[in-house]
């Protein structure tokens, strides 16, 4: 019995369609392929010839001519394939995460996939390192967060918020706050020189300590000058002694607002320091809000370009480094721009409380 080749029938948008699979440079090579003997069908070529054309085998050919004339063009695309049936479902996932709730065995402080796999007993390592990755859990990766807890931070925020933005006309706004124990550390030091090309400032690992010393900074807001002091330790009468510098620097009718932690040193009650000076009106940021003190920024500035890569033999060494740089940054200091017109209230969340719902 003679063998007849599957007929093909192109409109003229099919054609179109196929021509421009085979043409386009960003068309999948196994699309193109089909298109083409599609093409050759539609032209009235046999089976085997095209076969024979294209270098593959007649079965191959009758397989597509067959889908085509069945799907049309639809039909040159891979059918969609189920796999594999799922080893591990939705539960065992949440069965993975609930683990991490419960308290670690045998001593240890820290869940790894091996212990979760173990203590779950029908679970693989590898499905729980894959249930980490999907959620973004790293077990040996440690973050800290400072989270507000002050009933009050809405508007405490508010306040300081519109000192920054909207001050009062007239009135000077200094940011107030201290770095305390600052160490003097002397350390070996200097460029390292690889055979690769590569250079990098090193550090011995041994150092000797010198003592430390407590710096208190104010930062003007409007002009961004900063003036500091320094002191051996960090008391109510240091806060007052520099309070008191800092407000010898402006005419007494001018107002001055001082935005600062609420640190005891800073907040004690009953004293007569206010009263003794009613144009300075203290501002204080909510409980574990220490960023919205911009001092804090100049805090970090320091310790990056100072601090962080010094070597110091004595507090007094520190201290004149540390002045030395104040004196080079009001030569040219600017203000930070804050533009930032709400503030919230963080809350932590966990990464995967929906699906534990």
């Amino acid at each position: 019995m003679a063998y007849s080749s599957t007929p093909i029938l192109l409109s003229a948008e099919e054609r179109k369609a196929l021509e421009k699979n085979v043409r386009s440079a960003k068309t999948e090579q196994r699309l193109a392929f089909r298109s083409r003997i599609i093409l050759l069908a539609a032209d009235g070529v046999g089976t085997n010839a095209i076969a024979e054309m294209l270098q593959t085998g007649a079965p191959t050919v009758s397989k597509w001519r067959v889908r085509f004339s069945k799907l049309g063009i639809e039909g040159l695309t891979d059918a969609t394939r189920t796999g594999a049936p799922l080893k591990y479902d939705r539960d065992m996932e949440l069965r993975v995460l609930s683990m991490l709730d419960e308290p670690v065995p045998g001593g240890e402080t820290v869940w790894t996939a091996r212990l979760i796999a173990r203590e779950l007993g029908d679970v693989s390592d590898d499905h729980v390192w894959r249930v980490f990755r999907k959620h973004g859990i790293h077990l040996q990766r440690r973050r800290s967060w400072c989270v507000s807890t002050d009933p009050q931070f809405a508007e405490k925020a508010a306040d300081i918020v519109g000192l920054y933005l909207a001050p009062p006309e007239n009135a000077i706004v200094i940011s107030v706050d201290e770095k305390p124990s600052i160490q003097a550390l002397e350390r070996a030091q200097g460029y390292l020189h690889f055979n690769d090309g590569k250079t990098c400032i090193g550090f011995g690992d041994r150092y000797k300590r010198h003592g430390t010393t407590t710096l208190f900074g104010a930062l003007e807001v409007a002009t961004g000058m900063v003036t500091a002091g320094h002191y051996k330790r960090r008391r109510r009468v240091e806060f007052l002694d520099f309070m008191n510098r800092i407000v010898s620097q402006y005419p007494k009718d001018r107002e001055i607002h001082v935005v600062l932690d609420n640190l005891s040193t800073h907040s004690k009650k009953g004293g007569t320091w206010l009263s003794r000076h009613p144009n300075v009106h203290f501002h204080y940021t909510p409980t574990n809000s220490s960023w919205l003190n911009q001092i804090e920024v100049w805090f970090s500035i320091l310790t990056v370009r100072v601090l962080r890569n010094g070597s110091f033999t004595s507090p007094k060494e520190l201290r004149n480094a540390i002045d030395r740089f104040i004196a080079s940054y009001r030569k040219d200091c600017t203000p930070f721009q804050w533009t930032k017109e709400e503030v919230h209230q963080v809350t932590l969340k966990r990464r995967y409380a929906d699906l534990c719902k």
